[in-house]
């Protein structure tokens, strides 16, 4: 009887320190051809000491599709380029994701991404915003025939190729949805749109025993909580957050201040990560709340914060030569590095702590 009791107070404490985060992500943009053999130096020998266990690459179009090699934007890397990864990866005993942003970030600047300058037919707004001047990024369409047997396609090819069991779809900042000129989309709410959109990757996704990985800032009411247009929507796509699966994984960003989302989602039954970028003091502020969740809260919401998943967002080569201390390196990746840096030392430290 003594025993028993001693075993489910034994229990109750492990519950309510779950440590280690099950997630301790790193996002990253795909390397280029010439970084490849320094990036895969950079997994097997930084990261497994930085006690990453999770690495998602973000690819976008910059894979040699052969179901669509139109698509392949420039520099593309082959499938044998990325094994290298995958290897390494392996090695390292680190989970690979592969992220193609979807939806919005269709462009950059004046730069239209490739999905839409070879598929125009796929454009929320063809014809319009030339040079992409007046507007953040394009959208495609997610009502354009044809559109999800292209998605379909190149999603299940860059996930064969990384072998992973999971995929990021982006999915932020999302400001064109719903265009009153789109002959398929006018007049339809955002939020019933988004859901829609959401719901077909994922979908797809289940039916290859692959779960779905995305940015959570459309499911955010900019307008009520002070979240303002990029951390949240302004759009009005909120409300599809009641329209999709719960065991998506939403990477909730925030750059700017520790706000306190990720109850918020976990609260909502989805698996959340914590994404900081470039401010230390603000990344252990977001671990704090994670590992809070995880201690304070009843057991299934507690598991619902898995961890964190820190953002670069000045490309590999960048990152990588801030990490190694380059001074010479852009702020924005020697901030981004540093933080990293500072966010795994502490899980490290708190990891060991309760050990």
């Amino acid at each position: 009887m003594i025993g028993t009791l001693l075993f489910a107070i034994a229990t109750l404490q492990t519950l309510k320190n779950p440590l280690p985060l099950p997630i301790k992500g790193l996002h990253l943009g795909a390397p280029s051809a010439g970084e490849l053999s320094k990036f895969t130096n950079f997994v097997k020998d930084d990261l497994t000491k930085e006690g990453v266990n999770t690495l998602v690459v973000e690819f976008d179009y910059g894979f040699k599709f052969k179901t669509h090699p139109e698509i392949a934007s420039d520099g593309a890397l082959t499938e044998p380029q990325v094994k290298e990864i995958v290897h390494a990866c392996h090695d390292a005993h680190i989970r690979l994701i592969p992220q193609i942003n979807l939806l919005g970030h269709q462009s950059w600047a004046a730069h239209t991404d490739s999905l839409l300058v070879k598929h125009p037919e796929f454009d929320e707004t063809p014809g319009k915003y030339p040079n992409n001047k007046g507007i953040y990024c394009r959208s495609y369409c997610p009502l354009a025939p044809g559109l999800h047997a292209l998605l379909f396609d190149i999603i299940d090819e860059l996930c064969d190729a990384c072998e992973s069991d999971a995929f990021h779809a982006g999915m932020d900042e999302v400001f064109i949805i719903g265009d009153k000129d789109c002959p398929r989309c006018h007049g339809k709410p955002p939020a019933e749109l988004f859901a829609g959109e959401v719901n077909a990757l994922y979908d797809h996704l289940k039916s290859k025993n692959r779960q779905m990985w995305m940015w959570g800032d459309r499911f955010l009411d900019g307008h009520s909580n002070g979240l303002g247009e990029w951390e949240a929507s302004i759009v009005n796509t909120q409300d599809a957050i009641n329209k999709v699966p719960k065991d998506i994984t939403i990477c909730d960003w925030h750059y700017e201040h520790a706000e306190p989302t990720p109850a918020y989602f976990a609260i909502n039954g989805f698996p959340v990560l914590a994404s900081p970028w470039r401010k230390s003091d603000l990344a252990l502020e977001q671990l704090t709340m994670v590992e809070a969740l995880r201690k304070e809260s009843n057991p299934k919401m507690g598991a619902n914060a898995k961890g964190v998943l820190h953002t670069t967002w000045c490309g590999a080569g960048p990152f990588m030569r801030a990490y190694y201390g380059d001074t010479k390196v852009q702020k924005d990746a020697k901030e981004s590095a540093q933080c990293f840096k500072d966010l795994f030392k502490k899980i490290r430290e708190d990891e060991a702590a309760k050990s």
